[in-house]
């Protein structure tokens, strides 16, 4: 799709422009004052400036202890204090920032190595090196993204550092080329692709990053050409991995990295080309790329959360209101636009991608004019890719994963469900602590959040108390998958049972019904000789077991928000609190949570009633 527009033999590469640099003020003074204000006031806000100290035990400290985020913490606030620095110079013009940004940007260009402590390797998935080899460049993720930072900062503000000294924009030029373009094209990371490896966001988020940087600031046009070539066929490969139906594995908060750097790669072969790259906004595999973001929107800051996806994935800003409309996907725009008016910080002061932040500045005016968002809810859909299933009513939201446990940023998870109830988190799906060395290391399933016994699925106990939980795996899948959407009800049923190890469960059979503006019915057949089912729950609000007369039944009170009614030969419940401790999860949380776990008498039907 990419690579054969690239390669047409017609195919003219033009200067490319990706917004007015700062010495263009008729651009930036016909921004509204409000934006100039906020601005100044981000700026003035971090000044006198104090650039983190970036250690090489920082980047050491990986290799010892695990922790990632002491060299990040760092790095990113070094990008994120530039970008805010450089956006205020280029509205208020008077120099004021100027030695600053000239700080910052020195200070970038002259740290040893752009890539994290965790991806300093050249081969997928084997252990890092302690620390960078200079002589061997790696472009992972955040280099890439640093010499978008650079090569943005240095085409906004050309003329003013020339005018302070031409050796600055030769610098970054240097930086650029000895560790972006020239290592882009003289070696294959393994997010370039191949036609056979499994690609994710990394694919699509580098491949932005690096055209970026050569589309500004590689003059060698025959070069230029090799890179956008290259660009082209890691962009079919990203592609490959999604279905027609366009649903992102990795989750909403992911698809800012892999759906909407899908867009800003279309908008900057677009901008080298004279628009060559235009016809792909009408592909519907891409139209549905787009679309995918309004369907997993739940309520408020919620989404339809799996793997390692948070629950609060962040609002939208300007990229989803421009993908939306150059796809022409009107709920899109909608979702962007009312939180781009909700949004207390319109100039994105905690985004260390200067494009992103001046492509949301330009684009703010018609977005805050924008017409309100319709009352209408997002409509009933399932991702055969996926096995996503998403349903609706007035009162409730409930999304179940039936798919495997082999997605990109993978928890065990399959036949898990998701529930929101008048607009507030009814049945959770916890997501993911902050990324450590295990999260992505042969350990990753010691971690509780990735267990499934820490999701709403059963597990089963053996005679010794052994708590058997799902696998992880592409064979470990669901099975038998339907679905059906009526006007009175939406329901889809699957077999789980393949989704443990062998011998543990003959059969799980689980059915969830949303019987609308009425109740969710979930119903679990199980055939487990010589094991106990324990069924887990995850609510966000504090949840009270009462066991009734009848042992057969019960009921959960779930705060204030729920009712759910359960039968099953039911032997005895324990609720867990689980302490909300972990900053990333803080995002998401802002109060503990809490796990119900059912044991039942094996071999019965088991039903949940919510109401």
């Amino acid at each position: 799709m990419f690579y054969e527009i690239a390669a047409s033999s017609a195919l003219k590469l033009t200067p490319f422009i990706p917004f007015s640099p700062a010495s263009d003020r008729r651009a930036w003074t016909g921004l509204p004052d409000k934006l100039s204000a906020r601005a100044k006031s981000d700026a003035d806000a971090i000044c006198p400036v104090v650039w983190p100290q970036i250690l090489a035990s920082d980047f050491l400290e990986y290799t010892r202890s695990g922790n990632r985020v002491l060299f990040e913490d760092k790095q990113f606030a070094r990008r994120t204090l530039l970008g805010t620095l450089a956006l205020a110079e280029a509205l208020e013009h008077n120099g004021t920032y100027l030695d600053d940004i000239i700080n910052g940007l020195y200070l970038i260009c002259e740290e040893t190595a752009w890539q994290l402590p965790p991806h300093n390797s050249y081969i997928r998935d084997t252990p890092p090196l302690p620390l960078p080899d200079t002589s061997r460049p790696v472009i992972d993720l955040f280099a890439a993204e640093t010499g978008a930072v650079l090569a943005v900062t240095a085409w906004l503000l050309k003329d003013e550092l020339d005018r302070v000294s031409s050796l600055i924009v030769e610098r970054i030029i240097q930086c650029l080329k000895e560790r972006i373009f020239t290592p882009y094209l003289n070696c294959h990371f393994w997010w370039m692709g191949d036609g056979v490896s499994h690609m994710n966001n990394w694919t699509i988020w580098s491949t932005q990053n690096v055209l970026m940087a050569a589309a500004l600031w590689e003059e060698d046009e025959t070069i230029r050409r090799q890179i956008l070539l290259k660009a082209a066929k890691s962009a079919d490969y990203f592609l490959a991995e999604y279905g027609t139906d366009g649903c992102c594995d990795e989750g909403p908060q992911y698809y800012r990295h892999a759906g909407l750097c899908l867009f800003n790669t279309i908008e900057i072969l677009n901008g080298m080309t004279d628009g060559a790259f235009s016809s792909l906004y009408h592909e519907e595999k891409i139209r549905n790329i787009a679309a995918y973001l309004s369907h997993v929107h739940a309520c408020g800051p919620y989404y339809f959360n799996f793997s390692d996806c948070a629950a609060a994935a962040g609002p939208c800003s300007a990229r989803e209101y421009l993908f939306g409309k150059r796809t022409g996907q009107r709920a899109l725009m909608e979702l962007a636009a009312a939180d781009c008016k909700a949004a207390d910080d319109p100039l994105l002061t905690g985004e260390h991608n200067l494009f992103y932040r001046i492509q949301n500045l330009f684009a703010l005016p018609e977005i805050l004019k924008a017409s309100p968002v319709s009352a209408s809810a997002a409509d009933d859909i399932f991702y055969p890719s996926t096995g996503l299933f998403i349903a609706r009513d007035s009162r409730f939201s409930l999304a179940v994963k039936a798919g495997d446990n082999d997605d990109s940023h993978n928890h065990n998870d399959t036949g898990s469900f998701t529930i929101y109830k008048d607009g507030k988190p009814l049945f959770a799906d916890i997501g993911v602590e902050t990324y450590q060395a295990k999260t992505f290391s042969k350990k990753r399933y010691e971690i509780w959040t990735m267990q499934s016994a820490y999701h709403n699925l059963l597990s089963f106990m053996d005679a010794d108390q052994g708590e058997h939980m799902e696998q992880a795996g592409p064979q470990f899948r669901a099975k038998a998958v339907t679905w059906h959407f009526e006007n009175e009800k939406a329901s889809i049923s699957m077999e789980l049972g393949s989704a443990f190890a062998k011998g543990v469960a003959r059969s799980f059979c689980r059915t969830v019904q949303l019987i609308r503006e009425q109740e969710i019915l979930i119903t679990d057949r199980v055939l487990c000789p010589g094991f106990r089912p324990v069924l887990n729950l995850i609510t966000a609000e504090p949840p009270l077991f009462e066991h009734s007369e009848n042992e057969a039944a019960g009921r959960l009170v779930i705060g204030k928000l729920a009712v759910c009614q359960i039968t099953g030969s039911i032997l005895g419940a324990e609720i867990q609190r689980l302490p909300i401790t972990d900053p990333r999860l803080k995002q998401s949380w802002k109060a503990d949570l809490w796990r119900t776990r059912i044991a039942f008498k094996a071999e019965k039907e088991l039903t949940l009633r919510i109401r």
